[in-house]
């Protein structure tokens, strides 16, 4: 029993020794299409939602503007012709973490743990 317990401990420690740096933002870009997310919205979905016709539960965030504010996020979809860029923030350890990541029009992502997206504004230059 205590080889299994040691083990478990082992592994648990290189798991979030291998866990990447909040400055590199981990996001992953989809095919996904954009579900229930409406034309011409940014939205955001606080879980994981992969269904073949792309996500379909409650987004947690649907705007059109700029906007600021806290809401769970996990994936998200930008349903415009703009680029956007989402400042999200993190707690990892006991330590918060913030940055920034672009959403390319037409494109959707998602980050590997759950966060907050803090703020969406749109930018002029592509990611």
């Amino acid at each position: 029993m205590l080889r299994t317990s040691t083990a478990v401990a082992a592994i648990a420690a290189g798991v979030l020794a291998a866990a990447p740096a909040a400055s590199a933002a981990p996001v992953q870009t989809s095919s996904w299409p954009a579900g229930n997310c409406p034309q011409g919205n940014f939205c955001v979905w606080p879980d994981w939602n992969h269904p073949p016709e792309g996500p379909t539960a409650t987004p947690s965030l649907v705007t059109s503007t700029e906007w600021t504010g806290r809401v769970p996020a996990f994936n998200f979809f930008n349903h415009t012709s703009r680029t956007a860029e989402i400042t999200w923030s993190y707690t990892y350890l006991g330590t918060p973490l913030t940055g920034t990541l672009c959403a390319t029009a037409g494109q959707g992502g998602d980050l590997y743990v759950p966060m907050h997206a803090t703020k969406v504004t749109w930018q002029t230059h592509n990611c």
